[in-house]
């Protein structure tokens, strides 16, 4: 299978116990320089992608939570617009807005705060993935996530079937997963 990631990352595949026979990384981050034959990558922006990216001719569009920081409304629709142009097979995932642990920071609730609260938080809060250098990149941090619910998944993937990972019985995840038509 042809598989294209956008927003992954090499060292995700390297752990996977399946390998597709051909990978496309995409990412906002410099690729590393020495991928194997079959991987390889480029910088970029899943919501803009160059023509020769989106002609790739690819069996399937995978993305780990991506969606919810390409940065509002209208560049969640480019990203979903060119996740179906892509291919006809995508899995797209994304933390779902009402679980009760917000997954980037690990702290109950932090998705329904207020900005300067989440900024706060950010700034001292020890389960941060990066704790930020100063007040200013603590702000960006804090309004970089936007959480997705179930009817923006929907709305942003049609055709799709949603499903919903769970944990605790509550849902985690919401993936939208795309396939071919019948003929």
């Amino acid at each position: 299978m042809s598989v294209i990631d956008l927003g992954g990352t090499f060292s995700a595949w390297e752990r996977a116990p399946v390998k597709p026979a051909s990978l496309h990384l995409v990412n906002l981050m410099d690729p590393p320089a020495d991928l194997p034959s079959w991987a390889r990558a480029d910088t970029g922006d899943a919501t803009e992608l160059p023509k020769a990216i989106m002609k790739g001719g690819y069996d399937l569009v995978y993305s780990n939570a991506v969606i919810e920081h390409v940065g509002g409304h209208i560049r969640r629709e480019r990203f979903a617009d060119n996740v179906r142009a892509l291919a006809d097979r995508h899995w797209v995932q994304v933390p779902y807005r009402y679980f009760p642990i917000e997954p980037h920071v690990l702290f109950p609730g932090f998705q329904f705060l207020p900005v300067a609260t989440r900024r706060l938080i950010i700034s001292h809060w020890p389960l941060v993935h990066t704790a930020p250098r100063d007040r200013l990149h603590a702000l960006r941090d804090a309004m970089e996530v936007e959480l997705l619910s179930v009817t923006e998944m929907r709305y942003y993937f049609p055709t799709s079937r949603i499903r919903y990972e769970r944990m605790g019985g509550l849902i985690k995840s919401i993936i939208a997963i795309g396939a071919p038509k019948a003929p």
